[in-house]
C-alpha cells in the first residue's frame, strides 16, 4: 500500500505547496484522493501515470479539494483516453462538471461515470474482487465523507514444499489455494494448514479531510492500519478550529489513539504556519506514530 501526497495544505494554492489531493495505489488499483488546484502538475512530478486513474473520490464541494478536477477531465481527452472514469463525491459534483463541458463546449473520448454521496451513514461505494471503499461521514461546514480503503484477503499461499512432500498433483493447487483439505490416494486427509501459508493481512487506509473534532468516526476506523486525518490548527487555534469546523493536530491524535490505529498521518496544514514540525509535536503528546503529509511525499506500507 503506497500513499502519494500530491497536495495537503488548506485553503489556497502557492508557489511551493498545493490544497489537497493524493494518490493511493492498493492491490494494484490507484485511486485518486480529492483533487485541488495543480493536482495534474503534480503527478506529472511525482510521474504518476494519468490513464492508471479510473477513480476519483472528492470528499466534499469546496474548491482546494476539487477546482483541479474539471482539467483533468479534458486533459485526459487530450490524451486520447477511452476508458471509462468513474467518480464519486457529494451531490451536485455531477452538475457541476457537466455544466462546465457544456459551456465550454467540450467533448470527451471517454465516458463519465458519477456517483453521487448523500447518505449520513457509512455506505460501501465501490468494491471489487481486491478492494473496497466505503465512506467515513464528517462533520465539516457542508456535507462531507473521508473515504475507508480495505484490502480484501488474500487466497492462502501454496507451501510447495509440504505438496511436494506429499505428492500432490498441481491440478489440485486452486482448491488449496482456495483453502480445501486434500484426500490423498490412500485415503489420508491433509489439513489445508499443513499445505498452506496464511496470506498476508490485508491492509485498511482511512482518509478523513475536512471535519470538526468527531468521535462518531472511530467505529468505522477501528484498528485502521493507516489514517490521515486534517490537522488545519495548532492547539492555540482551538477556537478557529471549533468555528470553521476543523481539528488540531492533537485532536487528529486523540481520535487516532481512540480508534486505536496503527499509523497516523497528517495533513491540511493552515498556511499561516511556517513549521510543520510543530504539529507533529504537538500530536506525539497523545499518539506515538505520527508522519506529516507534505507535497511530493510518498508513504510505502510494505507486507508484512
Amino acid at each position: 500500500m503506497k500513499i502519494t501526497i500530491l497536495g495537503c495544505y488548506a485553503a489556497t494554492p502557492r508557489t511551493f505547496t498545493n490544497p489537497t489531493s493524493q494518490v493511493l495505489e492498493i492491490k494494484n488499483r490507484l485511486f485518486l484522493i480529492d483533487c485541488g488546484e495543480g493536482t495534474q502538475v503534480q503527478l506529472r512530478k511525482n510521474k504518476i501515470k494519468f490513464s492508471k486513474i479510473n477513480h476519483v473520490f472528492i470528499s466534499h464541494l469546496h474548491g482546494d479539494h476539487f477546482f483541479g478536477l474539471i482539467g483533468l477531465i479534458s486533459t485526459f481527452t487530450l490524451l486520447g483516453r477511452t476508458t471509462d472514469l468513474h467518480i464519486y463525491g457529494p451531490v451536485g459534483i455531477k452538475e457541476i462538471v457537466t455544466l462546465q463541458l457544456r459551456i465550454t463546449d467540450s467533448w470527451l473520448n471517454y465516458t463519465l461515470h458519477f456517483t453521487e454521496l448523500s447518505s449520513k451513514s457509512s455506505e460501501v461505494i465501490f468494491e471489487d474482487d481486491k478492494v473496497s471503499v466505503s465512506t467515513i461521514p464528517l462533520k465539516h461546514r457542508i456535507y462531507t465523507n473521508g473515504f475507508l480503503f480495505r484490502e480484501k484477503i488474500d487466497k492462502r499461499k501454496l507451501n510447495i514444499s509440504a505438496v511436494t512432500d506429499f505428492e500432490i498433483e498441481s491440478c489440485y493447487f486452486q482448491n488449496i489455494k482456495n483453502g480445501k483439505d486434500i484426500t490423498l490416494d490412500d485415503g489420508r486427509i491433509i489439513q489445508n494448514s499443513q499445505l498452506t501459508f496464511d496470506p498476508i493481512a490485508p491492509k485498511s487506509y482511512a482518509f478523513c479531510s475536512d471535519t470538526a473534532y468527531s468521535e462518531e468516526i472511530i467505529p468505522l476506523i477501528s484498528q485502521c492500519d493507516v489514517l490521515y486525518h486534517e490537522a488545519t490548527f495548532l492547539e492555540s487555534e482551538t477556537l478557529l478550529a471549533k468555528k470553521t469546523k476543523h481539528s488540531t493536530a492533537i485532536e487528529a491524535a486523540t481520535i487516532a489513539l481512540k480508534a486505536n490505529v496503527n499509523q497516523l498521518i497528517l495533513g491540511h496544514y493552515s498556511t499561516r504556519y511556517e513549521n510543520i514540525t510543530l504539529f507533529k509535536e504537538e500530536a506525539e503528546t497523545v499518539f506515538p506514530n505520527v508522519l506529516l503529509a507534505d507535497d511530493g511525499k510518498t508513504f510505502d506500507f510494505v507486507d508484512q
